[in-house]
């Protein structure tokens, strides 16, 4: 259940029009009815009210019953009532008209609308007595009025709504005449030429038709409605009409009819002053054909009357531009209102002086501070030293020399909030000129956080720093070591190597087959150490050296690589096959040719078939069996023994060889180590697919990992 202090005020205005309309709608029912039981029972007095005044007719009473039902009908919701409102107000509609055209066919003395109901429910005699009919004003009123409010009913839009309220603002004016010209004792007020008249009830019943007719329309759009109550308007409306009608040459109803125009600066509706123009125009009219004139005065009242008619109409203009000026600016303001307000900056606007004027959302969170805690007071309160101290001078030099020092210009400078804490803001202050005045807006922004990551940047920065150092000594250390390791080391190895050569060369004949048989180990033994050294070093410096990159054609690396191993390819009875073209790449060209080279003889010496085929191609794009994806990507396939899934990971291990090959001596097993750390240096990826028995295939991009993989360096 909605809590009686959060209703919308527009709703609550649509409830006010919408009550209100219902009582007029009733009241008009009410007057219809009194009147209708005044014929039906032959009461005189309730039909004319004063004796001697004219009469409703009965078309008139039932009229007013049809045209009240048909209003308040209108207001519900339901689709029965707006049945009824239709048929209520097209029937009223359809007599008025009717009784009009009755008029302008056969003149005043024919009133078979009237008698075509009336004579079934009353006398003849007490008809013949009473006389007359529908007046031609009456029924103009209930036709266009009556019309408005089914346009309405069936075109609910803007247009409808502006229909309907001029309707009622000239039915208001209407009924307004027909009573002035019965306090004037103007018969042509309320007596239209020779036809019957309007009765005093009955136009009391028009004005009060009117008003609720314009409280529809507000209903309808409650945006558009007055924000006075209709009955200044239409007090001015009653005493013009009355002075005119008292005024010679019609001089004061300019001075009157002005203020009703000025009135509409109080509407919503941006065409009430049109309104209000049309209305005076009819009201002018009818004063000047209300009275009698003299052949002297009769142009110069037209003159006078055409000169006033303009002028509103002028001023009526005038209105009109400023409310619909003053309509953009208040959109304008209530857009940069709610964009003020919805900002996550904080928006200060001051004056010449450093009094603060505005203080949006965003400014209150930040600063701790409420709007009236800080309106009305110098911006100072929210600095802390030294700008506190410094800010007045610096407003005081900007109003004598007009510098413009930080204006224009983002800074960052330092805010205190309510609670004493200083932190870091990003201000641009920009100025407003409004005539001579100067307003300042400042945009402040607060940078805590970011002040807070530039320190931790600050810090790991340092740390990386610190890092970097460490890392240049430990690469200092390992050229060291690589300096001992490739001479003191390597030395006693060679000393080692020569002796058992020199052993084996002057006393072969004196050892014993056993001894000849530990020298030979220990001379192959120290080979094998010196070349376990010499792939030790060559690692460590293969991600400390620059590369030689440069565009190559792949395919002649192949090719040489190929021509170097003629010897090995005979001896094995192997082929070596290039799938396709292989494309250029930028890379290094030795490096690579190592690539190629230890991959290509890892093919065939790890090969058991009887002729051992390599083939070497490149795939523009790779889909993997686990679904990962690769582009521009070499491969090596061989039909050897194949690789068990468990040792894919582990063949990359520096010395580290599943089998010996049948001249294993030659190999330290560092081949796969190499390869890995080449591809890593040219930022690529190698992995394998191996079927054990029918062969390898080793895969390698140059410049670009698999997708959803990383590649180990």
């Amino acid at each position: 259940m909605q809590d009686k202090g959060n209703v919308d005020p527009q709703d609550q205005r649509r409830r006010r029009y919408r009550a209100f309309a219902i009582a007029v709608g009733c009241l008009m029912l009410l007057l219809g009815v009194g009147a209708l039981a005044g014929w039906l029972l032959q009461i005189a007095i309730v039909i004319s009210l004063i004796p001697g005044f004219p009469s409703m007719a009965f078309n008139t009473a039932l009229g007013f019953v049809l045209s009240g039902v048909g209003l308040a009908a209108s207001m519900l919701s339901d689709r029965r009532s707006r049945i009824a409102a239709t048929v209520m107000a097209g029937l009223a509609a359809a007599i008025a008209a009717a009784r009009l055209v009755e008029i302008a066919t056969f003149g005043r003395h024919f009133h078979n609308i009237d008698l075509l109901i009336s004579q079934l429910l009353v006398p003849p005699d007490f008809i013949a007595a009473i006389g007359g009919g529908m007046g031609p004003n009456t029924a103009l009123i209930f036709l266009i009025a009556n019309l408005s409010l089914l346009l309405s009913l069936h075109l609910e839009n803007s247009k409808s709504q502006v229909v309907q309220e001029l309707t009622s603002y000239v039915v208001i004016t209407l009924g307004m005449i027909a009573l002035a010209g019965y306090v004037t004792d103007a018969e042509q007020g309320y007596r239209w030429g020779p036809y019957a008249a309007m009765a005093l009830h009955t136009a009391i019943g028009m004005v009060v038709f009117g008003c609720g007719l314009v409280a529809r329309s507000w209903w309808m759009q409650p945006a558009n409605r007055a924000q006075i109550p209709l009955l200044i308007p239409a007090a001015v409306c009653f005493t013009a009409l009355l002075v005119d009608l008292y005024t010679p040459l019609g001089l004061a109803n300019g001075i009157l009819y002005v203020p009703l125009v000025l009135t509409a600066l109080w509407f919503g509706n941006r065409n009430a002053p049109l309104f209000f123009a049309f209305t005076c125009t009819v009201l002018l009219m009818l004063g000047f054909f209300a009275v009698r004139h003299d052949e002297a005065s009769f142009w110069q009242e037209i003159a006078n009357r055409t000169i006033t008619a303009a002028t509103l109409w002028l001023i009526a203009i005038l209105v009109f531009y400023f409310l619909r000026n003053n309509h953009n600016l208040e959109a304008e303001r209530i857009r940069f209102g709610a964009l003020v307000r919805s900002t996550p900056d904080a928006v200060i606007v001051i004056d010449g002086r450093g009094t603060i004027k505005s203080f949006n959302p965003a400014a209150e969170s930040m600063f701790g501070y409420a709007p009236q805690e800080t309106i009305g007071r110098n911006i100072k309160m929210l600095m802390p030293e030294p700008y506190h101290s410094e800010h007045d001078g610096y407003l005081t030099h900007y109003r004598q020399t007009g510098e413009e020092r930080i204006i224009g210009t983002t800074r960052m400078v330092s805010g205190r909030r309510k609670n004493g804490i200083v932190f870091p803001i990003e201000v641009s202050i920009s100025v407003v000129f409004s005539g001579e005045t100067k307003t300042f807006v400042g945009i402040v922004r607060d940078i805590s956080e970011r002040a807070r990551q530039e320190e931790r940047m600050k810090t790991t920065l340092a740390q990386l720093e610190a890092y970097t150092a460490e890392l240049e000594r430990s690469n200092h250390d390992l050229d060291e070591f690589a300096y001992i390791a490739s001479h003191d080391l390597k030395e006693p190895l060679r000393g080692l190597h020569n002796h058992s050569r020199f052993l084996l060369e002057d006393y072969e004949d004196k050892l014993d087959d056993d001894g000849v048989r530990r020298l030979n180990r220990l001379v192959r033994l120290s080979q094998r150490m010196e070349k376990l050294v010499n792939d030790l070093l060559y690692f460590s410096r293969l991600g400390r050296q620059q590369l030689a990159v440069k565009r190559t054609d792949i395919g002649l690396i192949v090719k040489d690589v190929v021509a170097t191993m003629e010897l090995l390819l005979e001896e094995r009875h192997a082929r070596v096959v290039i799938d396709g073209r292989l494309p250029e790449v930028v890379c290094d060209a030795p490096r690579l040719t190592e690539v190629f080279r230890n991959l290509i003889t890892n093919a065939i010496k790890y090969n058991d078939k009887p002729a051992p085929l390599v083939s070497i191609g490149y795939l523009e794009r790779y889909v993997g069996g686990d679904g990962t994806i690769a582009r521009n990507v070499f491969f090596v396939r061989d039909n050897g023994k194949g690789i068990p899934r468990e040792f894919h990971e582990d063949i990359f291990r520096i010395f580290k060889r599943l089998e010996k090959s049948q001249d294993s001596d030659d190999g330290t097993g560092a081949g796969l180590t190499f390869v890995r750390k080449i591809i890593a240096r040219h930022n690529g990826d190698i992995w394998l697919e191996s079927e054990v028995g029918a062969g390898t295939t080793f895969y390698f991009t140059l410049g670009k990992k698999r997708e959803g993989q990383n590649a180990a360096a």
